[in-house]
């Protein structure tokens, strides 16, 4: 084979984050694009060679660095290390640049900050950042504002001298007086649950562990609710746990049997309802409990069909559905509570092609919708009195808004985020009733960063086949289109997963050193709707990688970056993006950043003992049937490398990543 140019493999055994004070960021006069003289030619790591055979499709499979699977064997480890020394040694010669952009990034972040307050019941919840801390401390007022504060949790004391901390979700109980919470401290997404009583401060014996994170509280403070995952990770069970009881006592509510379904909780909005959502890549059902009855047994929305998606929420005396039952894009229907029955579902809001809801919020008066159409988000607000609807205005070209999460389902105050590759993230707070909107929060950026001192714009690429391909870039206004400016392209492309034009603070470095940025909107993500993401899946996937490499064809045709100045960007399964299109277009790239790429796709796919594998047969196809074995063969970036001239590409892993296999970058 001949000599790649570079490719390294960054292991990431633990996540720790340095902190830096604003105070003693150096002074940059002048941003320019920095290039590293001298560079290191350091042999890389020689990776053994272990035969190893498997048979698929009847046909004999070598796998020859399938060893490194085997994270107890001391030489995978060895190896690992040797290729993250590696990794240090080849960027050695830009440690002084990465130093610097390290510092100058985290200096304009506010490090001293609050999130804006939300009323749950009768306290108003709110968090804070703490300069030299690396983690929220979580607080709480009790019915006003100018109550005394009270802190609830604090993420920096449950991590303690962990390497690695996640705080899955804390939920608090509806008389306010405990806080459950789910933390993992390795990485492996298995979360513990421990329950504090907030009056006391004391924490109780009550620790639950082997679980995926999710909580939720009876109405009577009594119980809690939890789901725990099986050895491919998948939440399958949901109990019931009483306070203070043995935790070997729990009751087993539901037992998820089919692999390819995973379980989640959640609570009504007007807290009357808990959920059990079930859920496939394609399919999906609701059962439900009487929050205040959590003993009875749950009771079934509406029994699962193959292809037919659905969720609920409780508003009043009926429950409000989206599903997409004959409607690809989704479509809005009630049905009164004590009725579920699909006859008795009646639309209020239909399907249109082209427009896809996202998603919906419940108010005790309003809907609120989450729409997009033409790669454009949209909020639409429906009186559920009178069924009038109207949508809230955005004037950039290119933009990302949300619904904010409002705990309260009688008001009138709807909050919203908006943000563009320009503008930083903003809440709103929007009055349903008389349509006044008003600024809650701007996300600070230090230093002198002005929105106006930048320009986004929104192309349109022809893919191969005629598709037309969004792409939303951002860029430093005087930018001569010349081929001369390095660019950065991005793209995920996956699971219907939207990539929307949000603003990052970090990027900044970037365009003020004269870098475009761009957001490939490509087919196998949700940015055009249902049929878009379809589209790109299954023995449609290649959709995705044409489309990707037409987007960066047209880049540089336009002038706006040239092959020898664009680098692309992609993780997990934009990682198998920038695999793919890196064999397929070598030349197109000067430099590939792959962050957890699902790269090994034909052993991973055929062995349904790892995590997601079942679940992602609706996503990738089922390999055990012919024709998708050989479509994912024919991309599978692992089983398609060839002896030819590779960009320079940074290649990174997990130890612990429960859903990429460590050993699919290292491979």
């Amino acid at each position: 084979m001949k000599k790649i140019s570079k490719v390294v493999l960054a292991v990431i055994f633990s996540m720790t984050i340095t902190n830096i004070n604003a105070e003693e960021m150096p002074k940059i006069e002048k941003k320019e694009i920095i290039v590293d003289k001298k560079e290191n030619s350091v042999p890389a790591p020689k990776t053994e060679k272990v035969m190893f055979k498997k048979v698929y499709q009847n046909v004999q499979y070598i796998d020859e660095y399938n060893w490194l699977r085997d994270k107890k064997n001391p030489k995978v480890i060895e190896h690992l290390k040797e290729e993250n020394n590696y990794t240090e040694k080849i960027m050695e010669p830009s440690k002084n640049t990465q130093d610097k952009l390290y510092k100058e990034m985290l200096g304009i972040i506010k490090e001293d900050d609050a999130s804006v307050p939300e009323k749950n019941g009768d306290y108003y919840y709110y968090s804070k950042t703490q300069k030299g801390k690396q983690y929220p401390l979580h607080y709480r007022k009790f019915k006003s504002l100018t109550a005394k504060e009270e802190i609830i949790l604090d993420e920096n004391k449950l991590a303690g001298k962990s390497k690695y901390f996640s705080l899955a979700e804390y939920e608090v109980s509806k008389d306010g007086r405990y806080l459950a919470y789910a933390i993992d401290l390795d990485g492996s997404e298995t979360y513990t649950i421990n329950i504090i009583d907030l009056k006391t401060g004391l924490l109780l014996k009550d620790q639950i562990k082997g679980t995926s994170g999710s909580i939720e509280w009876s109405n009577n403070n009594k119980f809690i609710f939890y789901t725990t995952v099986d050895s491919a990770k998948r939440p399958f069970k949901l109990f019931r746990h009483e306070m203070t009881k043995d935790t070997k006592k729990d009751v087993l509510i539901h037992h998820e049997k089919d692999d390819s379904f995973y379980l989640s909780i959640s609570k009504s909005k007007t807290n009357k309802y808990i959920f059990i959502n079930l859920g496939s890549q394609v399919t999906s059902e609701v059962r439900y409990l009487d929050a205040d009855k959590v003993t009875d047994p749950p009771k079934i929305f509406a029994p699962r069909q193959k292809n037919i998606e659905y969720s609920i929420e409780h508003s009043g005396d009926k429950f409000v559905i989206m599903t997409n039952e004959d409607s690809p894009n989704n479509k809005i229907m009630v049905t009164p509570v004590i009725d579920t029955k699909k006859a008795s579902w009646f639309e209020i809001v239909p399907h249109w092609p082209g427009l896809k809801i996202d998603t919906f919020d419940v108010f005790k008066d309003f809907l609120v919708l989450q729409e997009r159409e033409n790669a454009y988000k949209k909020i639409l607000i429906v009186d559920m009195k009178t069924y009038a609807s109207k949508y809230l205005k955005f004037d950039e070209p290119a933009y990302d808004v949300n619904i904010d999460s409002v705990p309260e389902y009688n008001t009138l105050g709807l909050r919203f985020r908006y943000e563009s590759l320009t503008t930083p993230n903003t809440l709103f707070e929007y009055d349903l009733k008389s349509g006044a909107r008003k600024t809650l929060k701007v996300r600070s950026v230090l230093g002198d960063y002005d929105p106006k001192n930048y320009v986004s714009e929104r192309v349109y690429v022809k893919s191969k086949d005629d598709a037309i391909v969004p792409v939303s870039l951002v860029y430093k206004k005087g930018l001569v289109k010349d081929g001369t400016a390095p660019l950065m392209l991005y793209a995920y492309g996956s699971y219907g997963s939207t990539e929307d034009p949000n603003f990052s603070s970090s990027r900044i470095s970037l365009l003020d050193r004269g870098f475009v940025y761009a957001i490939a909107h490509i087919r196998g993500g949700g940015d055009m709707g249902r049929e878009w993401y379809d589209n790109g899946k299954l023995l449609k996937k290649k959709n995705t990688f044409e489309d990707f490499i037409n987007c960066a064809e047209f880049l540089i045709k336009e002038k706006y970056t040239s092959k020898e100045k664009l680098a692309i960007s992609g993780g997990s399964a934009g990682g198998l993006l920038m695999g793919a299109v890196t064999n397929m277009r070598p030349d197109l790239f000067k430099s590939v950043v792959a962050h957890v790429p699902f790269v090994d796709v034909i052993n991973t796919m055929m062995d349904p003992s790892l995590p997601l594998t079942v679940i992602e047969y609706d996503e990738w196809g089922n390999p055990n049937k012919p024709e998708f074995f050989d479509y994912m063969k024919s991309y599978s970036p692992y089983d398609n490398v060839t002896a030819k001239e590779y960009p320079n590409m940074l290649v990174t892993a997990g130890l612990n990543d429960p859903r990429v296999g460590y050993w699919e970058p290292a491979k």
